[in-house]
């Protein structure tokens, strides 16, 4: 039976979605009767389709209260498309959001203080939930006219996908929630924009120094260069040239940046950085406003994957032990021709790490009870994550009553939110991306997940490699309690928290290679 595409689960996977780039020039519909919607130019982009698929086990809310019920209500369902791709326009997405949430935090902005999570970043410049003054939103090339979205929730766990097939680029985040799923609401209705806002200022700063208009530098500073005329100094990389409009000013339009410059790539790394940086003081504020009527909010964490194909360049970043894992032929290695290598691009932020476990002892010398029934505190198996204020601020700690406070709190911070990043160059021999949830690695090494869709997608060309990666999972989680798979699909969410976790997974298609894929529709 393993190995088999498996029906039943059909009631039980809530968020199936997929997509499917399309080479030609003029629209045409998939095997479904789907309008699979035109590449608008040629692009440089390196995946050709993408599916994604959502498991619950937890039982929780339909949606989040926080912000006053504004995530919740009017700006996750602008997000969510569970079952397929949409389109949706992306700028006016993104000031109408932005706009939403500026109006609703700033009573918290005035009556709070907190202190910055990323040296050198003042509070006023710190919270981005408010409109971007300086330049308009569209000029970055990850603004296009259209963007293709979809996402959903599944338990605790959230997952969206934004991509640009015109300006080659994909943005895909996990966010797996624990004791609640507000912080994984709170992620998915305001990373990805918080992001678009830092890179966009980036990018503005990156045409100022191709012009020759200012020198090249982050606002906190944690890179810097010269430029003249165009080039790097410090590398003697150029990236860049003056363009000028008839009116002898900077054509900032016409303006092309180096995306394979190893200045850019800092720049983008480090927007990410910021976003999630800006997202968890953001998040923070909001959890100490309304502490008083929800305590529970103060425990409430999520872990962060998130991944940004950009061209020929895969940037990655996460907090916990979700992963990213690469499937690549090996060369030189003792493999067949259809034998793929797995390569983890992400790493795993647990008390399992003996680096992170050493990491905690070295930065917390005093206290003697760190780590307690292998988790931090003997509350978090995950030693970095968003949200989790509790064991971040003694005054969220105390917010809890009887066993859900932590009585030694000696030294918070205790959970970091100092996220891994990097960047890997998509190569000729790189097949696919799995990104995925730590429920689909309770089940499968890496190595095992990447022969299940290998396999899977040599047999099956028009199939959905994300789903079948989690109908497997049920099939393993089945076999482990000694239940048939009726039997498992039939204890009720919460109960089933039991034998699996909420599973999300993403497949990433990388190559220019076309492949069809029921679940590739565009609505």
């Amino acid at each position: 039976m393993f190995g088999e595409t498996i029906n039943s689960t059909e009631g039980e996977i809530k968020v199936s979605f997929g997509y499917q780039c399309n080479g030609k020039n003029s629209t045409f519909e998939d095997s479904d009767g789907y309008q699979i919607f035109p590449r608008l130019r040629r692009t440089s982009r390196s995946f050709s389709c993408l599916s994604g698929a959502a498991l619950s086990a937890n039982a929780t809310l339909a949606n989040t209260n926080i912000c006053n019920g504004i995530i919740g209500s009017e700006i996750l369902p602008s997000w969510d498309s569970p079952n397929s791709f949409r389109r949706i326009p992306s700028s006016p997405s993104l000031s109408s959001k932005v706009d939403i949430l500026s109006s609703s935090f700033q009573s918290t902005l005035s009556n709070l203080s907190f202190s910055p999570s990323t040296p050198g970043i003042s509070p006023e410049t710190d919270s981005y939930l408010k409109p971007m003054s300086a330049h308009s939103p569209s000029e970055g090339f990850l603004n296009a006219m259209e963007v293709q979205v979809a996402g959903g929730a599944a338990g605790e766990d959230r997952v969206q996908a934004v991509c640009s097939e015109e300006d080659g680029w994909l943005f895909c985040g996990i966010y797996d929630g624990f004791n609640g799923r507000d912080a994984a609401d709170f992620l998915a209705g305001t990373l990805y924009d918080t992001f678009l806002m830092n890179f966009n200022l980036f990018n503005w700063d990156m045409k100022d120094d191709v012009a020759g208009l200012s020198h090249c530098s982050s606002s906190d500073d944690s890179f810097q260069c010269v430029l003249d005329g165009g080039h790097v100094s410090s590398s003697g990389r150029r990236y860049g040239a003056k363009k000028y409009d008839d009116f002898g000013g900077v054509n900032y339009q016409s303006i092309e940046v180096d995306r394979s410059s190893d200045l850019f790539k800092q720049g983008v790394l480090e927007c990410l950085q910021r976003a999630l940086s800006q997202a968890e003081n953001d998040f923070l504020c909001m959890v100490e406003q309304e502490m008083e009527d929800r305590p529970d909010l103060v425990s409430v964490g999520s872990c962060v994957l998130v991944a940004l194909l950009v061209g020929k360049d895969l940037y990655t970043l996460n907090l916990g032990d979700s992963r990213v894992v690469l499937a690549t032929h090996c060369s030189g290695c003792n493999v067949g021709e259809t034998e793929l290598k797995a390569i983890q691009l992400s790493d795993i932020h647990s008390t399992d790490n003996e680096a992170e476990r050493s990491q905690l002892l070295a930065n917390h010398p005093h206290d003697q009870s760190i780590i307690s029934f292998g988790k931090v505190k003997g509350k978090l198996k995950v030693t970095r994550a968003f949200g989790v204020g509790y064991l971040k601020k003694k005054e969220l700690n105390d917010a809890l009553m009887g066993i859900l406070r932590v009585s030694n709190l000696i030294s918070p911070p205790y959970i970091s939110t100092s996220p891994s990043v990097h960047v890997h160059r998509i190569s000729k021999s790189d097949r696919f991306v799995i990104l995925g949830s730590d429920g689909l690695f309770d089940f499968f090494t890496n190595e095992e997940a990447v022969r299940l869709v290998h396999s899977y997608i040599l047999r099956n060309r028009s199939g959905d490699p994300a789903k079948f990666l989690l109908e497997q999972l049920v099939v393993r989680a089945a076999e482990c309690a000694g239940f048939s798979m009726e039997e498992l699909m039939n204890i009720p969410p919460g109960r089933r928290r039991k034998y699996h976790d909420d599973v999300t997974v993403i497949v990433i298609m990388l190559g220019m290679n076309q492949r069809t894929s029921k679940a590739s529709t565009c609505l």
